[in-house]
């Protein structure tokens, strides 16, 4: 019996609010890239088999768990480097967010970060390229989760692999800014927020807004959101509503995504919490 090539599988979306950041799902048996270069960054993780790509003056090979990286306008090509090709997740990112990442790490304008290799073992950052790439296959995910990721995904390939060390602005005493933010999130729940009204309303930017209500509070801005929606949401059980009426007055997306993350917060599900406040 002649066994069957591993048939090859692409997706590529694009995300308009992360400023039409592109994502790429893909494995490749046959594929070959000619040579090429991106207008933005492209940066990503091998999940399977190997690429081989030349890239700066040398052939390089990105195996299972490696990254692979390439700055804007430097070309490169691509292909397999196993028989059965190559599985893996890319980010093609607009200078402009490397950009802003940058300069808000510092506190001041900075110009686009540079790294020099194109092939990166640092386990740290693929795992959280690759959490985030499949956490963005989600369209309930809030913004403010998806906004939060990112950020912290690019600073921190900028802190550990950019050609330039980046010192990052020190942290102040601004409990009254991250009170602010936190007594409006307590009002605004419901809201789709993103990171960057918050920090405007925090009155910072949105690293060192993210950083310093990480430090005061003990969660991420999206974490803490989550919590304050999932405790608001025990208390429309408790009143006896619906729980698909209950994941609309909290924010949600919808039943299955409020189920996903009480159940995470609570230990229950909704429905099961709701039984047992009726059955008292």
């Amino acid at each position: 019996m002649i066994a069957k090539k591993p048939r090859e599988q692409v997706k590529l979306w694009s995300l308009p609010h992360l400023k039409d950041t592109e994502l790429l799902y893909a494995n490749y048996v046959t594929q070959s890239f000619a040579k090429h270069a991106h207008d933005g960054f492209a940066i990503g993780v091998i999940k399977k088999g190997a690429l081989k790509f030349f890239y700066r003056g040398e052939h390089l090979i990105a195996s299972p768990g490696c990254i692979n990286l390439a700055v804007p306008g430097e070309a490169h090509n691509g292909w397999a480097a196993s028989p059965a090709g190559w599985t893996y997740r890319m980010f093609y990112l607009p200078p402009a967010l490397l950009e802003q990442a940058a300069s808000q790490m510092v506190g001041r304008p900075k110009g686009l970060p540079f790294f020099q290799p194109g092939v990166i073992q640092d386990p740290l950052l693929a795992g959280l390229i690759q959490e985030l790439h499949l956490l963005l296959e989600d369209p309930g995910i809030p913004l403010l989760e998806q906004e939060s990721r990112l950020l912290w995904m690019l600073t921190l390939l900028i802190a550990r692999h950019g050609e330039e060390r980046f010192p990052l602005s020190g942290m102040g005493k601004e409990r009254r800014a991250i009170g602010r933010a936190r007594e409006y999130m307590e009002t605004c729940y419901a809201e789709d927020l993103s990171l960057q009204h918050l920090a405007a309303v925090a009155q910072l930017s949105s690293f060192h807004f993210m950083r310093i209500f990480h430090h005061e509070v003990g969660l991420p801005p999206h974490a803490y959101l989550i919590q304050i929606r999932v405790k608001r949401a025990k208390d429309l059980l408790k009143r006896g509503l619906p729980i698909s009426l209950v994941a609309l007055e909290t924010g949600f997306a919808d039943q299955s995504h409020l189920t996903r993350q009480f159940k995470r917060v609570v230990g229950v599900t909704p429905g099961q919490y709701s039984k047992i406040v009726q059955d008292r």
